[in-house]
């Protein structure tokens, strides 16, 4: 098995060694990157690649480690109890399978997405430790030791949100996804539009990369956000001499609220754009 990325999934040669690399020693990858840069979709398009079907699991704040592998229902138990129905003599009935679980018991191989993993409490990874590394875990409610059928390839990802714990990092193989260059950026947007005018793309990622390389934003405008702009520069025919000729005492582009996320980063480009017009003068 080897990736080299899809036609839905632009991969660099960094990435793809990295996936491959991870596949290889049969180690958890560890992806980090910007929101917005495509971690969780790399998972989607690995399963494609590989041919292996894919599981989700989607850290929150409230996440246990516990969840992953399976819950036990205690209080569905006891109703069922006192309601005298004979399904209560089996614990089992009672406990049901978490993502792990369900990776651990396919009959195939598959890949197993750990999404934003530092979300979750800071011990959150630390519980995980001996599941991964050791592919099995025992249910203390009924003594069965579940243990994987085929080591699934398992993504973590992460936005940088908290530090992991060196003994969780030292288990994974890890890999930064860095900003495409505009390069990178072409061959992506080419895979989702590409029956586009290329000089509107050429202008409209002059100003997005421009947009970037603004100091004091505090959100950065990232791929995903570059797609959904030039999906709207499309819909409405947006001239591309408007961001030809673009005025620098107008500093924030058309359509703006697909690239900017939040009051200050506009407050700051109206300022901008204030300074360029009172220099003008």
């Amino acid at each position: 098995m080897n990736f080299t990325g899809t036609k839905n999934y632009v991969a660099t040669k960094d990435l793809q060694m990295a996936v491959n690399a991870a596949v290889t020693l049969q180690r958890p990858l560890l992806i980090k990157g910007e929101p917005g840069t495509g971690k969780t979709l790399l998972a989607e398009e690995v399963a494609a690649a590989l041919g292996m079907p894919l599981m989700q699991w989607h850290v929150k704040s409230t996440t246990k480690a516990q969840q992953g592998l399976y819950e036990y229902d205690a209080v569905s138990r006891l109703r069922d109890s006192q309601l005298g129905h004979d399904q209560v003599h089996n614990i089992g009935n009672y406990i049901k399978k978490g993502k792990l679980w369900q990776a651990f018991d396919a009959d195939q191989r598959v890949v197993l997405l750990i999404d934003e993993i530092d979300k979750a409490d800071i011990e959150f990874p630390n519980d995980l430790l001996v599941e991964l590394d050791k592919m099995e875990f025992d249910v203390y409610e009924t003594g069965e030791r579940v243990q994987a059928k085929h080591r699934p390839v398992v993504i973590i990802t992460s936005n940088n949100e908290k530090e992991l714990p060196d003994a969780f990092l030292r288990r994974c193989f890890f890999h930064y996804i860095n900003f495409p260059d505009k390069h990178t950026m072409k061959a992506i947007v080419d895979v989702h539009y590409p029956e586009i005018s290329q000089s509107l793309v050429t202008e409209a990622m002059q100003m997005f990369f421009d947009l970037r390389e603004i100091p004091g934003l505090k959100k950065k405008p990232s791929t995903s956000e570059l797609i959904d702009w030039l999906k709207l520069l499309m819909a409405d025919e947006m001239p591309q001499d408007l961001l030809a000729n673009r005025d620098p005492t107008k500093a924030i582009p058309p359509l703006y609220g697909a690239l900017l996320k939040n009051e200050q980063d506009v407050q700051l480009l109206e300022r901008l754009a204030f300074l360029a017009r009172r220099e003008g003068r």
